[in-house]
């Protein structure tokens, strides 16, 4: 299922997903600009690496969390990670505030990388992509908007069919897909190959922007007063 576009009109502009998106972009770009090599070396210690993590914790290992997040290893990695963002991060944002929101997709990243460590913590392959903390967006969108209606490309072989789905069963659909695939991967005795795609990072990520999006979510205040009050009789 391809989400196109949710039926929410943020009522201010997004401007931290828009730095967020922006970045990304630009660190692709640059990973682009570098020989295959170079880049392979560049992801290697960059990417976020679990077994090196465990093994060479320090101030350098813990910025890999961070480096991570804004790499990606192909158009398709970036396309569909930012795409999505672009979907359901303006409304999340505009529930917590600009300062917030960015707090909360940069913790979100990090309980990603953590959960992706707890389940592999031998695992030497680097993991990269703004994946982890998309999702902690999506777990929030989930708690936020339950009811919104997400237009949804459904391919089916060749034909294509749209349908508006509430986002609490096209994000419910997304969140088990990642569990049960992320529970299979745990029987894959390649470690490696597993880590390729970070299962346990989407997962994550989902559970602790559900987590965490009730501690930052704005509190509006409302001005209430009681007519009765000023009735003369």
């Amino acid at each position: 299922m391809i989400p196109l576009q949710d039926a929410n009109q943020a009522r201010s502009f997004p401007f931290f997903n828009w730095v967020i998106l922006i970045l990304n972009v630009l660190f692709f770009l640059f990973q682009l600009c570098m020989p295959e090599g170079e880049l392979n070396a560049f992801i290697e210690t960059n990417g976020f690496v679990p077994g090196r993590f465990a093994q060479q914790f320090g101030f350098g290992e813990i910025m890999t969390i961070f480096s991570s997040m804004f790499m990606h290893a192909g158009w398709m990695h970036l396309i569909s990670n930012m795409w999505a963002l672009h979907i359901f991060g303006d409304n999340v944002e505009d529930k917590m505030g600009h300062g917030n929101y960015l707090l909360f997709y940069l913790l979100c990243g990090i309980a990603a990388a953590l959960t992706d460590f707890m389940v592999h913590p031998g695992s030497m392959a680097p993991t990269i992509g703004a994946s982890g903390a998309l999702a902690g967006v999506l777990g929030a969108y989930l708690l936020l908007f339950p009811s919104a209606k997400i237009i949804t490309l459904i391919p089916i072989i060749i034909i294509p069919f749209f349908v508006e789905l509430p986002a609490i069963v096209f994000l419910g659909f997304w969140f088990l897909s990642q569990f049960f695939t992320g529970l299979g991967s745990l029987d894959n005795s390649n470690v490696a190959a597993d880590a390729s795609i970070a299962w346990w990072a989407h997962i994550g990520g989902f559970i602790a922007g559900m987590i965490l999006v009730k501690v930052f979510e704005k509190r509006e205040n409302y001005s209430r007063y009681y007519q009765d009050e000023y009735y003369p009789w």
